[in-house]
């Protein structure tokens, strides 16, 4: 039946997790150092969700691995975005730091901090534009 071969293409569909880390005002946005044809563009740091993990668990350690920090995830930001031709999804979700965590640049070139004013100002990944249009009210009143 058509209905039960889209069902398992949806279900093995990869998952692929991000953090919008909002402190006062302002979000992380980090360059990606490879592959080369997306090195120098911007991104929310996270990663594939592996099997047995939920998103959550997904998002929590990939930013102990990608920035040396530990997270409280929060609420879902903008649509999932398709990715890979359909073939992977990226789901967003607002992420707040625990406990005076910094966040370090263990696997990218640069981190900057960015207020509602300067998202623009960085050369984001296709993926990340429809987040990045959700994230102004965020960052006026805060963690979502």
């Amino acid at each position: 039946m058509p209905g039960e071969q889209h069902a398992s293409a949806v279900k093995s569909r990869k998952v692929i997790v991000a953090a919008a880390i909002i402190t006062e005002g302002r979000v992380l946005a980090c360059e990606r150092s490879a592959p080369p044809e997306v090195a120098g563009r911007w991104e929310f740091p996270g990663g594939k969700v592996e099997p047995g993990e939920t998103d959550e668990q997904a998002l929590a350690r990939e930013c102990v691995e990608e920035l040396g920090v530990r997270v409280e995830v929060g609420a879902r930001i903008g649509p999932d975005v398709p990715l890979a031709h359909g073939r992977a999804v990226l789901r967003v979700f607002a992420v707040r730091l625990l406990d005076g965590d910094e966040p370090r640049a263990l696997e990218h070139t640069a981190m900057r901090w960015l207020s509602a004013n300067e998202l623009d100002s960085v050369h984001w990944l296709p993926a990340d534009k429809p987040i990045v249009a959700a994230l102004p009210p965020l960052l006026t009143v805060g963690l979502a």
